[in-house]
């Protein structure tokens, strides 16, 4: 029932204006089919007439058809039929079929989401949150959470972490428009990018005023020694663990030349870590930033982990940045959920979110393996690569099959992604990284119910 009616009473009379007012109500979807309204003594009360006047109102709707009136039951908005389309069926446009199954990048199985569990975690930090948690609290972030991930991070990714030098945010897009704000304001004029990456990140970087010169990549990672001959770069954005998309590691001399770069320069890296804890042929590659965190911006979220709706994610910074992305989140997003920051600080410390990983991995390592036999017997020719780590492979394809491949699938009701899309080479650029054919095939996304249908669809489009 609806206790809160606002209505605009109009007209030479209060029955007339009521009964005119609520038609239009109706009319215009504001009362939808089936609403129950209020009784007529309510209704009269709220508005100062009489009920005789609401009560007459209602009967003259309920005569027109509008309302429908049963006795015990209230007065209702009356249920009416779809009006018939003006045009045949063949006239007009068909909507766009979503298709059946998924294996895009970007996102974990979200039937994983360990609900339990998290209300478990949700239920704990609230009843222990203190009364000033809920205000409007410190633009770091939650002193609980930032422990916590202090605490983790260092234990499972190798980074130099304290809690002063922990921000908060709401995911890894959210820290780089802030340290892409801070980086303008220190008058840096380009951050270096790697050449097969994401456009919107690209995208967040030029909306500051950034140039982003690309940096190519091959199995080794991104070749950190064109860094000498790109003019301007006060940063470079690096996913070293795990290169998106082509999931190669970086070299163990390029990771050295990096930190050397940006020691020697006064520049800094800014570290993707967005899947950093699905390692899966041996122990998980350390964390960049361990080997300088002064010179390093390390991100990382519960995207991967967990599930891109959480919104959360942090930013560990050189000392000296701090104030300055402080001063940037302020001006914008000035803090995310406490309720949500206190959840995850709980989920951690409990040791919830370590089981919830191990379970992931031993659920996408079996994934994986079982994406690799399938191809290995049906087709045989497709080369898998980047599958040490991550929620995805890369599937090279013959030369020129690539636009081709996505077709086919996408007429099976498949949608994938091939590896032209994450390819950056701006007009003018000075040198040409290799062109490849690929698809980078998401094995991670389809929920159990689907996977298998998913993975037979890809492997009868392979060419």
């Amino acid at each position: 029932m609806i206790t809160d009616l606002h209505l605009d009473v109009r007209g030479p009379g209060l029955r007339a204006g009521l009964t005119h007012a609520l038609r239009e109500a109706v009319r215009m979807g504001r009362l939808a089919p089936g609403t129950l309204l209020p009784p007529s003594r309510s209704l009269a009360a709220d508005l100062g007439v009489s009920r005789n006047t609401v009560a007459d109102s209602y009967a003259e709707l309920v005569a027109e058809g509008w309302l429908t009136a049963r006795q015990g039951s209230g007065t209702r908005v009356a249920r009416r039929a779809e009006p018939n389309p003006a045009d045949p069926p063949a006239a007009r446009t068909k909507p766009a079929q979503r298709p059946a199954f998924g294996l895009q990048p970007g996102s974990p199985d979200l039937a994983g989401f360990p609900r339990r569990a998290w209300l478990t975690a949700a239920r704990h930090a609230l009843t222990a949150a203190p009364h000033d948690a809920f205000g409007y609290g410190d633009a770091l972030g939650q002193v609980q959470l930032r422990t916590a991930l202090a605490d983790y991070l260092a234990r499972a990714r190798g980074v130099y972490a304290e809690p002063e030098r922990i921000v908060v945010c709401s995911g890894f897009h959210h820290g780089l428009a802030l340290t892409a704000q801070a980086l303008r304001t220190r008058q840096v004029r380009a951050v270096a990018v790697e050449a097969y990456g994401l456009d919107h990140h690209r995208g967040l970087l030029t909306g500051a005023g950034l140039r982003t010169p690309p940096l190519h990549v091959d199995e080794h990672g991104a070749r950190i020694d064109d860094l000498a001959r790109l003019r301007g770069v006060g940063a470079v954005l690096l996913t070293p663990a795990h290169q998106h998309p082509t999931g190669g590691t970086l070299h163990p001399d390029r990771r050295t030349a990096a930190v050397d770069w940006a020691c020697s320069t006064g520049g800094l890296i800014m570290e993707d870590d967005y899947d950093g804890e699905f390692r899966y042929d041996r122990p998980p590659v350390g964390a960049l930033q361990g080997l300088a965190p002064e010179r390093v911006v390390y991100f990382g979220s519960v995207s991967k982990s967990l599930a891109p709706g959480v919104r959360l994610g942090w930013m560990v910074l050189p000392e000296e940045l701090v104030p300055e992305i402080v001063a940037a989140k302020g001006h914008g997003d000035y803090m995310t959920s406490a309720l949500g920051q206190l959840t995850l600080a709980e989920f951690i410390t409990s040791g919830a979110y370590d089981r919830h990983v191990r379970s992931m991995r031993l659920r996408y390592r079996r994934r994986r393996d079982e994406l690799v036999t399938a191809l290995a017997r049906r087709a045989p020719a497709v080369r898998v690569t980047g599958l040490a780590a991550g929620l995805q492979a890369v599937l090279e394809l013959p030369r020129g099959t690539e636009s081709s491949v996505v077709r086919a699938a996408a007429r099976e009701g498949l949608a994938v992604t091939g590896i032209a899309a994450f390819r950056y080479e701006p007009a003018g650029s000075d040198r040409e990284s290799p062109r490849r054919d690929a698809l980078v095939v998401n094995y991670a996304a389809p929920p159990d119910s689907a996977w298998a249908c998913a993975l037979d669809t890809l492997c009868r489009v392979m060419p």
